[in-house]
């Protein structure tokens, strides 16, 4: 179904809601990393640009339905200032005549950000008499959040059934991302399904082989795949109650003709830490004493044959303990020749998951890959072919 866009409505002397995601780290009081902020920045400017006044709404931290003062939305206002350039005005509740008599004092050209949605126990529970609150105070609905998009709640399910309805344009560059990588992908498509659980994983893998032509298996997750092959691991991170399952999961692969790539050899160690001594030996060959830390260069090189074979990628995971050096090798070899494909064209690259970001980011590769999505749980839900309530209710 068709989703409307900012440029499918008339949005000049408009009172626009806009659901935004500016939950960001804050330490003594001051935002940490305005990433979040600043990928709403195009939204923001088009719904002025246009006339319109935005009015934001969003959730910060877990308050539970309860007024927490150390989770109010004020913290990021001067933030939010600094991104957009001009003063933004605070109204200490999103509902209610506090939030009313802020939106009628808006002017032309000022941006007015709402108080912590979940503040109010309705938000969470999708509460329709909130969200008919929230939809008096706009003539516009605007969903520019998709990292909330898997929630039903009242900000982001509830008000996109009240009021006219589009997707803001972060909301529209991810799904177009998104649908790119696997709607309707140019193959073959190759997908890196890291991170240390099988477990947390079988929805995606599941979905995934019926829409890509390889899956990387990488970090923890692979150990268990290699345990199901009667492979030792030593003291390596392993799902052993899942043997069954992972040997499900390759059957299935091969019946429907998708690839998986199993690391050739692998890095151990014999310490968690960084700088532990190590070797790298055949993934066949791990000393009963030692764990599986990182995916070793023969299977690097494997990847990176997948990658250029490959016309779409879809990433989610990292290939070892990367937040540890040298653990992030093999991460980091396998995302810079993803970056280097993706920047000669030759390779579509699409990827997210909060692991993931953090790993491409250490890696110096994020900048080149063709997307990259902030959003975690609505990231994995989209790729595990789940419906997400603040997409669909776009489309309806």
């Amino acid at each position: 179904m068709s989703r409307k866009t900012l440029d499918d409505l008339d949005l000049s002397g408009k009172r626009v809601l806009v659901r935004v995601d500016v939950n960001v780290p804050v330490s003594n009081g001051k935002v940490t990393d305005d990433t979040r902020i600043r990928a709403i920045l195009p939204t923001v400017k088009d719904i002025l640009a246009a006339g319109g006044k935005p009015i934001l709404l969003a959730h910060f931290g877990r308050p539970k339905g309860q007024v927490v003062p150390e989770m109010s939305l004020a913290v990021v206002r001067p933030a939010l200032e600094a991104a957009i350039g001009a003063p933004v005005a605070f109204a200490s509740d999103c509902v209610g005549e506090t939030a009313a008599a802020a939106v009628a004092a808006l002017g032309a050209g000022e941006t007015l950000l709402l108080e912590n949605t979940r503040f109010h126990a309705g938000e969470e529970k999708n509460d329709p008499a909130l969200a008919a609150q929230m939809a008096k105070l706009g003539d516009i609905y605007v969903n520019d959040a998709f990292s909330a998009a898997h929630r039903a709640h009242a900000s982001t399910e509830g008000l996109a059934r009240l009021l006219p309805s589009a997707a803001g344009r972060l909301m529209e560059s991810e799904l177009s991302a998104l649908e790119k990588a696997l709607a309707h992908p140019e193959r073959p498509v190759t997908a890196v399904v890291g991170g240390a659980k099988v477990s947390t994983k079988l929805d995606l893998l599941s979905n995934l082989m019926e829409k890509v032509d390889a899956i990387v298996i990488g970090g923890g997750m692979a150990n268990t795949f290699l345990a199901a092959q009667g492979i030792g691991v030593g003291k390596s991170l392993c799902e052993h109650d899942l043997l069954d399952t992972a040997r499900e999961v390759m059957a299935k692969a091969e019946v429907r003709g998708c690839k998986l790539l199993l690391p050739a050899d692998v890095v151990v160690a014999r310490e968690f830490k960084a700088g532990a001594a190590n070797e790298t030996v055949p993934a066949t060959a791990c000393p009963e004493d030692a764990m599986i830390l990182d995916a070793g260069p023969e299977a690097v090189a494997a990847v990176a044959a997948q990658f250029e074979a490959s016309k779409t990628l879809v990433w989610n995971g990292p290939l070892g303990a990367f937040e540890i050096e040298p653990f992030n090798a093999a991460t980091d070899a396998a995302a810079t020749r993803a970056a280097e494909l993706t920047a000669a064209g030759k390779l579509l690259s699409v990827a997210g998951g909060g692991d993931t970001v953090a790993a491409l980011n250490a890696s110096g590769a994020a900048a080149k890959f063709s997307y990259v999505s902030t959003a975690g749980g609505a990231f994995l839900e989209w790729l595990e072919g789940k419906t997400l309530p603040g997409v669909a209710a776009l489309e309806s």
